[in-house]
C-alpha cells in the first residue's frame, strides 16, 4: 500500500475512534489494531496521536475553506453580503458540529491549546478570504478600507465570540444569529466609506 494510502487509513481510523471514545480515551496501539498494524509500525508514519489529530483538523478545516472561498466567489452577491455569509457560515458549521458531535470541539480544544500555529494558520486563511472580498468591495465603492489585513483581524476580534461555543452561555443558534447580525450591522456602518456614513447620520 502506498505511503499516502496507509496514512489516510490511519487518519480514517483515528477519526472513528475519536468520535466514538473521544481522543483523551484513544491510544496509538488501539489506532495502530484498527488498521491491522504494529504500534511501531504506525510511529512511522505519525510521531505521536497529536500529529493524526492535526491532520484530520486539518483536512477538516481546508474543506470549510474551499466552502468559504465559493462563498466569496459567488456572483450577484455585493461585498457586504459576502462578508455577512462569511461570519454565518462560520458560525453555524461550529454550531451544528457542537450539536452533531460534540467530541470534535474536544479535539479542536486539545488542537488550539497544543499546536498553536495550527489556530494560527486557520485565522490567517480566514482573513486572506476576507481581503480578498474586501478588495473587491473597495473597488465597488461599497466599502472605505486602508488597512484591509488590520480590518480583518478586527472583524475577526469583534466577532471572536461567534466561534467559541464556550462563551455561547448556551444561547439557541437564533439567537447567537439575532446578535451576530446586529455586531455584523455595526461592523458595516463603519466600513462604509465617509459620505454613505454622512448621510445616514443625517438620517437617522
Amino acid at each position: 500500500m502506498a505511503e499516502k494510502d496507509t496514512r489516510a487509513q490511519i487518519v480514517a481510523a483515528a477519526r472513528k475512534r475519536f468520535v466514538h471514545f473521544g481522543y483523551g480515551k484513544t491510544c496509538m496501539a488501539e489506532i495502530a489494531g484498527d488498521c491491522g498494524m504494529s504500534p511501531g509500525n504506525l510511529y512511522r508514519f505519525f510521531p505521536g496521536k497529536l500529529d493524526i489529530a492535526e491532520a484530520i483538523a486539518t483536512a477538516d478545516y481546508e474543506n470549510h475553506l474551499d466552502h468559504l472561498r465559493r462563498q466569496a466567489a459567488r456572483p450577484g452577491r455585493r461585498a457586504g453580503e459576502k462578508l455577512h455569509d462569511f461570519l454565518f457560515e462560520g458560525l453555524r458549521r461550529t454550531y451544528n458540529r457542537q450539536e452533531r458531535d460534540p467530541r470534535a470541539l474536544e479535539l479542536a480544544r486539545v488542537i488550539a491549546a497544543e499546536r498553536p500555529a495550527f489556530s494560527s494558520w486557520m485565522m490567517e486563511s480566514e482573513r486572506a478570504i476576507m481581503v480578498g472580498v474586501m478588495e473587491e468591495a473597495e473597488r465597488s465603492g461599497e466599502f472605505d478600507i486602508a488597512d484591509k489585513d488590520f480590518t480583518a483581524e478586527l472583524i475577526q476580534s469583534a466577532t471572536v465570540k461567534f466561534r467559541d461555543p464556550q462563551l455561547w452561555s448556551r444561547l439557541s443558534l437564533s439567537r447567537l444569529e439575532r446578535e451576530l447580525d446586529g455586531v455584523w450591522k455595526l461592523l458595516v456602518e463603519g466600513l462604509a466609506p465617509k459620505p454613505a456614513r454622512a448621510r445616514n447620520q443625517e438620517t437617522a
